[in-house]
This record gives C-alpha cells, sequence and structure tokens, in this order.
C-alpha cells in the first residue's frame, strides 16, 4: 500500500511539473506574439504616417556636428542605454544622460552642437522637464520617441517619432513590455539608417569592435597572411622533385606556381600529390602536369570571417592572397584558428 502510495505521489508531483512547464511555455508564446504584433504596428507606422519625421530624425542626427544624447528614466533609459551604445559603435558618436543626474549637473554634457533623442512612452516623465527646458533655451535640436505627440515631450520636439499604442504583454498592461520592444526596434532602425547614410564599413566597424570573435572576423587577411621568403613559390617548369621539396620546406602544405612574369599560374596541393601518388613518373613531370590551374584566391583586403566561409565550404586549408594577379600571400586554415575568427 505504501509503495503504491509512493508510486502516486510521484505521478502527481510528474504532472504537476508538466503543467507548469506547459504553463510557462504558453505565457512565453503569448508575450512573444504580443509583442510581435506590436512591432508589427510600428512597421505599418514606419511606412505611413511615421515616415516623414523618421527621415527628418535621421537627417537631423547625422548632420549634427556633436554627438547624440540619449535620455530616458526607468525602462526607458535601459533602451536609451542600449540604443546609445549602438549608435556609438557604428559611427554615430552618442552617449546617454540620466535625466534625474543631468538636473544634478549632468547638464554639462549637452553642448549645443549635440542633439538629444528623449524616450518616454507617455511623453510626461517628470525628470525629463529640465533637459527638455535645457535643449530649447540653448537650441540643441530634440527628437522625442513616445507615443503621446499631445504630451510636453512631444510638444516641444523638433522631431516626433509617434509610437503606436499596442498591447503590453504583461497581462495587467502596466508592465512596459511591446512599448520598450518597440522602442528599441525603432532604435535600431536608426542606428542602421544613420550607418548606411554614413557609408559606414566593415572595416570602421572593426575598429570599435577590437574584442573576441566578433573584433577576430572583422580583421582583414593582410594581418594574418604569410608573405615574402615564408611564400613556398616556385615558377612554371620546375620538376616536381622541386616542388616538393619546397612544399617540405615552407611546411604549408602546397606550392604556389607562378609565371615569369610573377603572375599566378596555378598551386600543388598535399591532395594533387595524393591523386597522382601512383604515377610512375611523378619525380620526372613538372609542375604543370600537377597543378590545379584555378586555385581560390583573396585579396589582402578580404575579412577574416569571408576566408574562413569559403575554407570551409570549399573544403580547402589554403588560400593564396593575390594583388593585381600576383601572388602576394598565403593564409592557412590554422591561422585563422589562431586569429580567433573560429
Amino acid at each position: 500500500m505504501a509503495l503504491a502510495q509512493r508510486i502516486g505521489e510521484r505521478d502527481e508531483a510528474s504532472e504537476t511539473r508538466e503543467g507548469t512547464a506547459g504553463a510557462a511555455v504558453a505565457s512565453a508564446l503569448r508575450t512573444i506574439g504580443t509583442e510581435r504584433e506590436g512591432l508589427a504596428c510600428l512597421m505599418e507606422a514606419v511606412a505611413d504616417g511615421l515616415a516623414p519625421p523618421f527621415a527628418a530624425a535621421v537627417e537631423r542626427i547625422g548632420r549634427a556636428r556633436g554627438r547624440c544624447i540619449l535620455t530616458g528614466m526607468g525602462k526607458s533609459g535601459h533602451i536609451g542605454r542600449k540604443i546609445a551604445a549602438t549608435l556609438a559603435s557604428t559611427g554615430t558618436p552618442a552617449l546617454y544622460v540620466h535625466p534625474a543626474e543631468a538636473s544634478h549637473g549632468d547638464l554639462g554634457m549637452v553642448q549645443p552642437d549635440d542633439v538629444v533623442v528623449a524616450l518616454s512612452w507617455s511623453g510626461e516623465t517628470t525628470e525629463l522637464a529640465d533637459i527638455i527646458g535645457y535643449a530649447k533655451r540653448y537650441r540643441v535640436g530634440l527628437v522625442a520617441i513616445t507615443s503621446n505627440p499631445a504630451s510636453t515631450l512631444g510638444r516641444e520636439a523638433d522631431v516626433c517619432l509617434t509610437l503606436p499604442k499596442a498591447r503590453e504583454a504583461c497581462p495587467n498592461g502596466l508592465a512596459p513590455t511591446t512599448s520598450t520592444a518597440m522602442q528599441l526596434a525603432l532604435g535600431d532602425a536608426l542606428a542602421v539608417a544613420l550607418l548606411e547614410a554614413r557609408g559606414f564599413s566593415a572595416r570602421e566597424f572593426s575598429i570599435y569592435h577590437p574584442g573576441g570573435r566578433l573584433g577576430a572576423s572583422l580583421r582583414q587577411v593582410r594581418e594574418v597572411m604569410h608573405s615574402g621568403a615564408q611564400l613556398p613559390l616556385v615558377p612554371r617548369g620546375t620538376p616536381m622533385r622541386a616542388a616538393i621539396a619546397e612544399i617540405d620546406a615552407k611546411g604549408f602544405g602546397s606550392v604556389i606556381v607562378v609565371e615569369a612574369d610573377g603572375r599566378l599560374a596555378g598551386i600543388v596541393t598535399d591532395g594533387d600529390l595524393r591523386r597522382n601518388v601512383l604515377r610512375t613518373d611523378l619525380d620526372r613531370v613538372s609542375v604543370e602536369a600537377v597543378m590545379s590551374a584555378s586555385p581560390r584566391t583573396v585579396s589582402p583586403e578580404t575579412l577574416l570571417a569571408k576566408a574562413l566561409e569559403i575554407q570551409e565550404s570549399m573544403k580547402i586549408t589554403a588560400l593564396i592572397v593575390v594583388e593585381a594577379g600576383r601572388p602576394v600571400g598565403l593564409v592557412h586554415y590554422h591561422d585563422l584558428l589562431r586569429s580567433g575568427v573560429a
């Protein structure tokens, strides 16, 4: 009887856990679905009535000679911090100023050449009053992100980006969820539009992201390639015996074949040697009989991430780096591993 009771209790506990897990998943799906609906409303707004002020905001921030100052209170402030970080990392100098701290001296961070982007769902956030007044007094550009264009913030702004009043994912309709998702998405849209308007390149992006795997992937091939005396090079017509000796000497598992004028002619790899290993004349023929005449090449400016993608998709271990048709370097798969990109 006791055993049957314990088994029943375990089954009941298991059903309770499954029920709890199912409820959590259902809640997650409702939350994400509600926020997705909000983002769909935002897309419709940007494609319609929000289009002119959005373009105006991009133009105003883009021509500012100073920085983009993000500000907001509570959850809007957290979103403002993220938008400032995204702008700064994509070519638009930006920083976050806490509105309460601004009232106690941090207004000195805001200069006439700056533009302020203030976030407030209601547009009536009390703590924003001083920074709004300061912007108007000293003719600092003011862009509002709010759901209420008739609010104090909306009326005082030079450009008002009006968010659609979508339903919050919080079942009580109180906790900022859908509203902050829309603020974040609109901030990302501003950052990307400004990035594209500036022609901000991947090379410039790498300057601001030197660390971690992202930083490694944005480095260029020229930074890790082997060049000069390290290159395994032989001219066209070289006997395979000498070419194999060059492969052994340089240790890259391949040798680059060049024309008399230095232009790339082909490559002999370990794979080529394996495919020809049964040839009885291998030590007597020249490299032309064995080489691959159309090797994969990259330029010195190729990103390491792209070089890695080529090597992995083509299942090759080495890429020849070419300028004006002439090999100037070689990048091996091991070089990419050491760089941290893989």
